[in-house]
């Protein structure tokens, strides 16, 4: 722990590189990832160590503490997840769907689920209580470095080797935007502990701080909400009835470059149960029934077109910031070749002169 004199205590237990360092939300521990193929935990304040987990056969790239702290979670070149108890330091379950090496892995806000991005370029969902796969995505055409899940649980961001940031929306089990930025792999991505920001890092050398224009009120009822469900321990937050299991491949709807957009976020989150003959039902609109009738009786608009026309003239905001955007870095590309082309017509010039000198 730093002290005054700025000294700090050193763990040494891993025979191996350290991939990943993280602490549980009480911080009071701290567990480790190695390519020694094991996962260490610690305790913070008594800066000791308390025991080691084992049962990987390969380099371990991640490790986390489930929000509550019963919970580990690891992620393993040998193309596994294990969740581990951490009071009986048991490995309660393995996963085993991914196809290729496991960079990166994370729990939902809620601590009933987990996303893990892969090498095989997807990013997958499971539900750590029934131990099933929920949403498995292949929306990136390369490597998937790193994830962070928004703070009201129904959003999820990647970053990728093919240079782009994606923002899955979990409620509809959909890829909802494609962010163009680095250029070059977008190596780590994380959301601000409000979720008003996201940040993003990449092999460019550049560090990208993304605005969201998320209503602070709506999700924070939903953190609410969240937290009221965990001490009741009855209604989940995501469902299979929003998480479908097959592959979602939906193309982006907005690609922008510096400003993310999102659709507005529910104020409950509430398991909804269905018969195997009823149809889909699409996400209500936040505005109370009585509300809606009024503004159908009004503007002769029916609230769920009204809904989508706002989401439609929303994306086109976004497109516009785009396109302004991108005839800047037009314009400076422009200035940079001018400036090229006069550096070469000098330097043809100098050559000429130097050469009409010496004969």
């Amino acid at each position: 722990i730093p002290s005054v004199k700025g000294e700090s205590t050193v763990f040494k237990a891993h025979t191996g590189t350290v991939r990943s360092v993280s602490f549980s939300t009480d911080g009071q521990s701290l567990v480790t990832a190695s390519d020694d193929k094991t996962i260490k935990v610690w305790t913070v304040h008594r800066q000791k160590f308390l025991f080691s987990l084992s049962q990987h056969i390969n380099w371990v790239r991640c490790a986390k503490f489930s929000p509550d702290g019963r919970l580990i979670v690891s992620a393993s070149d040998d193309k596994t997840i294990k969740i581990w108890d951490k009071t009986s330091r048991e490995c309660i379950h393995s996963f085993c769907e991914h196809g290729g090496f496991v960079n990166y892995v994370e729990f939902h806000p809620s601590g009933t689920c987990i996303a893990a991005a892969g090498t095989d370029n997807t990013v997958k969902v499971w539900d750590v209580r029934m131990n099933k796969l929920l949403q498995h995505y292949q929306v990136h055409s390369a490597v998937v470095n790193s994830l962070s899940f928004h703070p009201s649980g129904n959003y999820l961001i990647t970053s990728s080797n093919d240079s782009t940031l994606k923002i899955l929306d979990l409620l509809e089990g959909r890829l909802l935007y494609t962010l163009h930025g680095h250029q070059g792999p977008a190596t780590c991505v994380a959301f601000s502990r409000a979720g008003d920001f996201f940040a993003s890092g990449g092999s460019d050398e550049q560090v990208m701080v993304w605005k969201t224009n998320f209503d602070i009120a709506d999700y924070g009822d939903v953190l609410k909400t969240q937290h009221d469900t965990n001490v009741n321990g009855s209604i989940p937050i995501m469902d299979d009835h929003f998480m479908p299991s097959h592959h979602s491949s939906t193309k982006a709807c907005v690609t922008e470059t510096r400003e993310a957009g999102f659709a507005d976020v529910p104020a409950n989150l509430e398991k909804r149960s269905k018969s195997p003959t009823e149809e889909p039902q699409v996400p209500q609109s936040s505005m109370p029934s009585n509300e809606q009738h009024m503004h159908h009786m009004e503007t002769g608009i029916h609230p769920t077109l009204a809904n989508t026309l706002e989401h439609i003239v929303g994306q086109l905001d976004v497109l516009t910031q785009t396109v302004g955007i991108l005839e800047q870095r037009l314009t400076l590309t422009e200035d940079k070749l001018k400036e090229c082309l006069e550096n070469q017509h000098r330097i043809t010039l100098h050559i000429k002169q130097t050469d009409h000198k010496n004969d």
